[in-house]
């Protein structure tokens, strides 16, 4: 008589219940592909791309309006009257309304000081009109744009939509699982033999471990053939962080869903988790915006920790003797879930 594995037989499953799902799949690869390349192909690089502004011109003599229109790859114009621009600022449409009267003493900026995006459009703006009308700088400087693969934007952005995807995927693919079986009663039955709960649990983790193979496939090749991003370091070690990640995020997702009952419970729960870690993880930006008084949370985040991993690896060539503090971190993390998992899992 054939003797069967409760792992083996529980992890196949898994892996045929996931792709005989379409929506799943569309979800763990379909959407970060394509939130990467609506992304990269927005901050690829390639040359500065024009800033927006509205223009509000009261005289038909306005020197300054028409300094303004003969610069336009450097600047976006939208013409119209006060009421719409200062409308549209309003609305968060325009970074900069800007109202030329006839003189070059009667210019008017309007735009709200806390928005990186307004106070650089209008610096940039006030500059090009400073140097047409007769000033002369007294420090010369030279731009060197640096565009160089490996420090353009879609190159910090590949490692964070891995990492983002990796939290997704351990947190809700785990999360939502168990509590849809513990609904639909599938957990006591699961009880009812002799499976050990290790086996059952160590199924659901090492199917979501699987699902990473495709995935960094992807982003990774979309990274490196659609946009030139590097992979300066060994790509064993990028499978070794992104393994040890996922099972940081799986070991959670195990944690949250041991005694959740409904769906709105864990879902709840899960976005307590990862709205911390979506502000502050630096999946689209550096954490290091932050203030130095919160960098010590920021940097216990197992998403923080994933991504300084992930982006040492491929953009830096690192090895994983310069990444353990963040692999120390994960497998704490990871660690830490599983076995409090372990112990609280309930079946009903």
């Amino acid at each position: 008589m054939k003797s069967y594995n409760p792992f083996v037989e529980l992890y196949k499953a898994r892996i045929r219940e996931f792709y005989r799902q379409p929506s799943r799949l569309f979800w763990v690869y379909g959407f970060p592909l394509l939130l990467a390349v609506i992304l990269g192909l927005a901050f690829r690089g390639g040359g500065e791309r024009p800033m927006l502004l509205d223009l509000v011109q009261t005289s038909s003599e306005s020197k300054v309006a028409s300094v303004i229109k003969s610069q336009p790859k450097k600047f976006k114009i939208k013409q119209s009257d006060q009421a719409t621009a200062l409308a549209r600022l309003k609305a968060g449409k325009t970074p900069l309304v800007v109202v030329a009267g006839a003189s070059q003493s009667d210019i008017d900026y309007h735009f709200d000081p806390t928005r990186p995006e307004a106070i650089a459009t209008r610096s940039s703006l006030d500059d090009t009109l400073q140097r047409a009308f007769g000033r002369k700088d007294v420090l010369s400087a030279h731009d060197q744009p640096v565009t160089e693969p490996g420090s353009r934007y879609i190159d910090f952005l590949i490692p964070g939509l891995l990492g983002m995807n990796a939290m997704g995927g351990g947190l809700w693919g785990v999360g939502f699982f168990l509590v849809n079986c513990r609904i639909g009663k599938l957990l006591k039955r699961f009880k009812a033999t002799p499976m050990p709960r290790i086996s059952f649990l160590g199924a659901i983790l090492a199917s979501r471990l699987t699902y990473l193979i495709p995935d960094i496939i992807v982003l990774m090749s979309l990274g490196i053939f659609a946009f030139g991003m590097p992979m300066r370091g060994n790509w064993l070690t990028l499978l070794i962080v992104e393994v040890i990640g996922a099972s940081a995020f799986a070991g959670l997702g195990l944690l949250v869903a041991s005694r959740a009952r409904t769906t709105e419970a864990v879902s709840g729960l899960m976005n307590l988790i990862m709205f911390p870690m979506w502000l502050f993880g630096g999946i689209f930006f550096s954490p290091d915006v932050y203030p130095d008084a919160i960098q010590p949370f920021i940097q216990i985040l197992p998403l923080t920790q994933l991504l300084n991993a992930l982006r040492a690896v491929i953009l830096e060539g690192a090895g994983l003797a310069a990444i353990m503090t963040p692999i120390g971190v994960l497998v704490a993390w990871a660690v830490i879930t599983f076995t409090l998992a372990l112990k609280i899992f309930r079946w009903d």
